[in-house]
């Protein structure tokens, strides 16, 4: 199968690498420098060169920022029956391009990043496919993820941002939070060690998608849920409220079995 993937970051690197060993890849980036690590592919700079290419899938992996505009850079280019997929962490938005754009369709979230993740070793690790997608883009993807030994999850655009809010959101929020009153410690403990591993690896992704992901519609509420626990704990520790404490903790440790 031919397969264009747009943008040559991290992830559009990581599926480039595992797609061309059994497909003929092609990676589309403006940016000639980030296509000097792409081997065994055709790398392009000019999305007039997609013409030629003639891809039957087209992956969009570029910044969630810039996913509908590389869409529109690249579409005067494909064929009609191109499907068109996006792998973004939200899809605000994408619903209404994808259905107005008239062309099959398949978005999903590979829930991992080259920072954290193992990526030799996936089995761990989630991926979810949206439930309005093209039947075929469906079984490409199914079919991918299975490989990678994924655990593949389906909602529907609307089930996916609200997850995303949940299960990003709230612990991208509280690790700014800590790192933003983080100081530097000569002798720190061990939870300290790793509050701030994570901290890094968290500051190391691009600006535009912790912003996106902050951004979701969704977002505020939960993290109105953080301010209101937070409120709670501070009250406890402020009336040094033994049992107060102790019920807060039982409850904490209640949430997480």
């Amino acid at each position: 199968m031919k397969i264009q993937i747009l943008g040559a970051g991290k992830m559009g690197a990581f599926f480039a690498d595992i797609l061309n060993t059994e497909h003929e890849v092609a990676i589309f980036d403006p940016n000639s420098d980030r296509l000097r690590f792409i081997y065994n592919c055709i790398r392009m700079t000019q999305p007039e060169d997609i013409r030629v290419f003639k891809p039957e899938i087209l992956l969009n992996a570029a910044t969630v920022k810039y996913t509908i505009d590389a869409f529109n850079t690249a579409l005067p280019y494909i064929p009609e029956t191109c499907i068109i997929s996006d792998i973004a962490s939200v899809k605000t938005g994408l619903e209404t391009y994808y259905r107005q754009s008239g062309r099959p369709f398949v978005s999903t979230h590979p829930m991992f990043g080259p920072t954290f993740a193992n990526l030799g070793s996936l089995s761990s690790e989630n991926a979810i496919i949206i439930t309005e997608s093209d039947h075929m883009g469906k079984i490409f993807f199914r079919d991918l993820y299975s490989r990678l030994k994924l655990n593949i999850f389906e909602y529907t655009f609307e089930e996916h941002d609200e997850t995303i809010a949940y299960s990003l959101s709230i612990p991208f929020t509280s690790t700014l939070v800590f790192a933003s009153v983080m100081k530097h410690q000569e002798a720190p403990g061990t939870t300290f060690k790793k509050h701030n591993e994570i901290a890094r690896g968290l500051l190391s992704e691009d600006d535009y998608l912790l912003t996106e992901i902050l951004f979701n519609p969704r977002t505020p509420a939960q993290l109105a849920q953080i301010r209101k626990e937070l409120a709670g704990l501070i009250t406890i520790i402020e009336n040094r409220d033994t049992d107060a404490m102790r019920e807060f903790l039982k409850s904490v440790r209640e949430k997480i079995k």
